[in-house]
């Protein structure tokens, strides 16, 4: 009997994120895609997760899908058998004029989904979000676009509220015992490869992999690379 997968989206993605790459670990484990409702924490979404997951499971996240994985294994760290972090980050809202340009920039975009529709707000945020060499791949960036705009902008500020709301994360990481993957495409703008470096730094046994020519979309940018990486890992051993 193969593991079971449970794969956590992140912000207004849902399982087309994870479509790309499904058909190459489909073997090796039994996947299901989360769906995070109308939750507006990080908490929440965990709560959710646990309720509806086996009593035992795998688990890999995708931006802030990972975030909700770290607090999964907050409240239930003995159902989890292995975890992976993908294209995401650890810390809290920063304090002072950091943390306020946060809430400023996350602010713009909802209010342009608000006023002028979600799948503005989306071509928007997805200029940032992929490989540069990627913004001409007229199928990849519809697929995204057209992702988001399948969720509402109620959607977004309650994720924007979890996100804006996150633990910080890093007692999570130390105190991680299963077989532990942090990964990111080498051109992830958003959560940049010395952020999961330092995640690496926190956890002594976790392998850190880098996906060449990918952006924060790394899963429908690479996902033969991203699934490669995965497989690895769901049969990883924890020493």
């Amino acid at each position: 009997m193969s593991q079971s997968l449970l794969l956590v989206p992140g912000l207004m993605c849902n399982d087309a994120v994870w479509a790309p790459v499904m058909p190459f670990i489909a073997n090796a484990a039994q996947c299901q895609v989360v769906d995070h409702g109308s939750a507006n924490s990080l908490p929440q979404m965990a709560e959710q997760l646990l309720r509806a997951a086996p009593d035992r499971f795998a688990l890999a996240g995708h931006s802030m899908g990972a975030r909700v994985a770290m607090e999964v294994y907050r409240q239930a760290p003995e159902r989890v058998t292995r975890i992976a972090l993908l294209d995401s980050g650890y810390m809290p809202l920063a304090a002072g004029d950091a943390g306020q340009a946060e809430k400023d920039k996350r602010a713009q975009l909802l209010h342009i989904a608000q006023t002028q529709g979600v799948r503005r707000m989306a071509s928007v945020w997805v200029q940032g979000m992929v490989h540069p060499d990627r913004l001409s791949d007229a199928a990849l960036i519809e697929a995204i676009v057209a992702m988001f705009e399948r969720k509402s902008a109620a959607t977004f500020e309650a994720q924007i509220q979890a996100l804006l709301t996150r633990p910080d994360a890093r007692p999570v990481l130390q105190s991680l015992n299963v077989p532990t993957l942090i990964a990111c495409g080498d051109q992830d703008l958003w959560a940049p490869l010395a952020q999961h470096q330092a995640m690496q730094a926190l956890v002594a046994h976790a392998r850190l992999a880098v996906w060449a020519d990918a952006g924060h979309m790394a899963p429908m940018e690479r996902p033969q690379a991203v699934a490669d990486t995965l497989l690895d890992w769901l049969v990883e051993d924890r020493h």
